[in-house]
């Protein structure tokens, strides 16, 4: 059994949040649980293309932007996963971060940060150099 506290776990500064990691690849789950906080104002253009994920809305809210340019509202009791690895913009809040409930799959290791590019035209992702 694995029993894990707020304060206790690896905390990554993303760029526009915090990644807080409850279970890692090490834990042998074979999935990654985040508390994940989308920082109020911030607009993140990413894309997963090492890993699924789901992420489920407890506080705040904030909107998910597909590529075609259909807005998801995101708010408290409201799930969206990217199953096909999608690339999406990410938006905090106007006035209150948002923070998610998220699952990876497979595990992070524990030191995956986004790779923002400065020029905004590549997605951030998880295990790779993005350039500008």
């Amino acid at each position: 059994m694995i029993i894990r506290d707020l304060e206790d776990v690896k905390t990554v500064e993303w760029g526009n949040g915090l990644s807080r990691r409850f279970l890692l690849e090490a834990d042998g789950m074979g999935y990654t649980l985040t508390d994940t906080t989308v920082r109020k104002g911030t607009k993140t253009l990413i894309e997963y293309s090492n890993h699924l994920e789901a992420c489920y809305c407890i506080e705040g809210r904030g909107k998910v932007i597909a590529m075609d340019g259909t807005e998801h509202e995101i708010f408290p009791g409201r799930m969206y996963a990217l199953d096909e690895h999608d690339t999406h913009w990410l938006l905090g809040g106007e006035d209150e971060d948002l923070r998610l409930v998220c699952m990876f799959t497979p595990a992070l290791t524990g030191d995956e940060a986004h790779r923002i590019s400065e020029s905004g035209v590549h997605p951030s992702v998880y295990g790779e150099v993005v350039g500008t």
